[in-house]
């Protein structure tokens, strides 16, 4: 699936009141990413770091709601999602030939 129609299919989902725009889905997003490292927290507890088909899954279905609220934020902020993924592509390009992926700082 395209990531911009997933972006406006994203929408209809959508029913919290504009008094919450950019807050509900930036807390939303972090509640669910906090989702995703909590079932690889209990896979490496529990399983020994060994991820079965069905883990997969389950962190399968929390990533896609971080997908839906970040495309929700990027929706309040009026800012198109693909273009939050080719801006992150390029800036990785531009790392990775400057030979700067490892490291810290955001503007490296």
């Amino acid at each position: 699936m395209d990531i911009g129609e997933y972006q406006v299919q994203a929408r209809a989902f959508k029913k919290y009141s504009n008094d919450y725009k950019i807050t509900y889905p930036a807390l939303g997003l972090a509640s669910e990413a906090g989702e995703v490292c909590d079932k690889i927290k209990k896979i490496m507890r529990d399983k020994d770091n060994d991820f079965f088909d069905d883990d997969r899954v389950e962190i399968l279905k929390e990533i896609g709601d971080c997908l839906w609220y970040l495309a929700m934020l990027c929706d309040d902020l009026m800012l198109p999602l693909d273009q939050a993924a080719l801006i992150n592509l390029q800036k990785l390009n531009s790392r990775l030939a400057r030979d700067v992926i490892g490291g810290s700082g955001d503007n490296r």
